[in-house]
């Protein structure tokens, strides 16, 4: 488990080691949350003038272009060895999630040599791995959207 140790910071948080979550798939093999992460956001528009006598539309001789903001979903899983440690794991992570720092999220991908600043949307999808009432090691994964309000790309 020492190779889940600082794959994902958030607020300078390694939250393996601070809450027992790593990102995880919806299956084996799953690439949902490199996709999210990687995906390019999109592009504002660019203001065009459509003359009506004049074919298509007249854009600048020189386009700058800005990012839109993005949403970002990530999936999360929690592990911890007994139901009240567990507990004690969500409930925090989740706060950390929903609080920040001022509501603002650093997240650091070490291993993509990426730093991404978002706030927190919306969870769904949760899904327990495990049964609460059954002493012992327990697990469930979710997932949370972020705002990227300015991408890194």
């Amino acid at each position: 488990m020492e190779t889940l140790e600082g794959l994902v910071t958030i607020n300078g948080t390694d939250i393996w080691k601070e809450f027992g979550a790593f990102l995880t798939e919806e299956k084996r093999g799953g690439r949902e949350n490199l996709t999210a992460i990687m995906t390019p956001s999109k592009v504002k528009g660019h203001v065009g003038v459509n003359i009506r006598e004049k074919d298509g539309t007249r854009y600048s001789s020189r386009l700058d272009v800005r990012n839109e903001e993005r949403d970002v979903t990530l999936h999360f899983a929690i592990f911890a060895p007994t139901a009240a440690e567990w507990n004690a794991r969500y409930v925090s992570f989740v706060r950390l999630l929903k609080q920040g720092d001022d509501g603002w999220l650093t997240f650091r991908f070490p291993s993509l040599g990426l730093t991404m600043r978002m706030f927190y949307v919306s969870s769904g999808s949760y899904t327990p791995l495990t049964y609460l009432w059954r002493e012992g090691v327990q697990a469930a994964r979710f997932k949370v959207t972020f705002r990227e309000p300015e991408p890194a790309f």
